[in-house]
């Protein structure tokens, strides 16, 4: 953008599948209120080949970004090694970038983008993420993050902040980016030697499945999050979009005096994570 803001998504070949999430991705763009044009500074960086061939095929700002002596291209599960080192790979890339001197919004491609968040971003700060559970205070660090969106402007605060959270990786091994995050964010040091403070977006206007926007006139993006397993996402996706089409069908008194509320999650939620069960290709479980 003319500010030098770009939107970046992460994509490897086990969201690319037939009927996609990538697919559901770049469809809420098209369907969503003032989205359409945000496309154009979309950059997908891809971790394998096959994603960035897709990509070329779907989208022009394609980024290839490797990572020597692992593949990426399976479905990594949630807090596996690959999955771990997958996160990682991301909060170092997502440094660099702002380095260069571009912010960037980060989004998970299980977000759906229904309309222009920018308006609603707060303009005090260098560094804004999205939460599980939004207690009410953005300055409130109690609140939930996850690091699935995020908004972060090039500076010497987030440049160091960015170097701190990754290098707070080897204090708690084992941990992926968000947990990390979740004991950082009250480290005296983010405010104090950094002279970063972190603020918490609104569920109102950045829901997910954790916490649903409530009120469909409100609402920007909605994520799926709580929720184990490509299929079970894909399921409930598919319905929050169903959702936002019958939304945008009704007349405009009608949705601004009785909006209708989601039909999700269905699919999703705590109980995804004990009843999900690997996706299988070629006899093996994908990892």
């Amino acid at each position: 953008m003319s500010d030098k803001t770009v939107i970046i998504t992460t994509l490897n070949e086990a969201w690319i599948e037939p009927d996609s999430i990538f697919d559901l991705f770049l469809e809420s763009f098209k369907i969503g209120n003032d989205t359409l044009w945000l496309l154009k500074h979309l950059v997908v960086v891809c971790l394998d080949r096959k994603a960035f061939d897709y990509c070329l095929r779907t989208h022009f700002n394609c980024y290839f970004l490797t990572t020597k002596g692992v593949d990426f291209a399976g479905e990594a599960h949630f807090m596996t090694p690959d999955y771990l080192l997958m996160m990682w790979r991301r909060i170092d890339f997502l440094r660099n970038v702002l380095e260069i001197g571009y912010n960037f919004v980060f989004t998970d491609a299980d977000i759906m983008w229904l309309r222009n968040p920018f308006p609603h971003f707060y303009s005090d700060t260098n560094f804004q993420i999205s939460c599980d559970n939004f207690k009410g205070d953005p300055s409130d660090v109690n609140n939930a993050p996850n690091g699935g969106f995020n908004y972060a402007k090039s500076s010497n605060q987030t440049i160091e902040f960015y170097k701190f959270w990754y290098n707070a990786r080897e204090s708690y091994p084992r941990k992926h980016d968000q947990d990390v995050l979740d004991k950082i964010k009250y480290d005296p040091l983010i405010k104090e030697t950094i002279g970063l403070e972190i603020k918490f977006l609104d569920t109102a206007y950045f829901g997910g499945f954790c916490q649903p926007s409530k009120d469909l006139n409100l609402v920007c993006t909605m994520h799926a999050n709580c929720c184990a397993g490509l299929d079970n996402k894909i399921h409930d996706l598919k319905i929050l979009l169903r959702d936002w089409r019958n939304y945008l069908s009704l007349p405009e008194n009608v949705r601004k005096s009785r909006p209708p509320v989601w039909s999700v999650p269905q699919s999703c939620g705590p109980r995804s994570f004990h009843q999900h069960t690997p996706r299988k290709k070629n006899g093996n479980t994908r990892k």
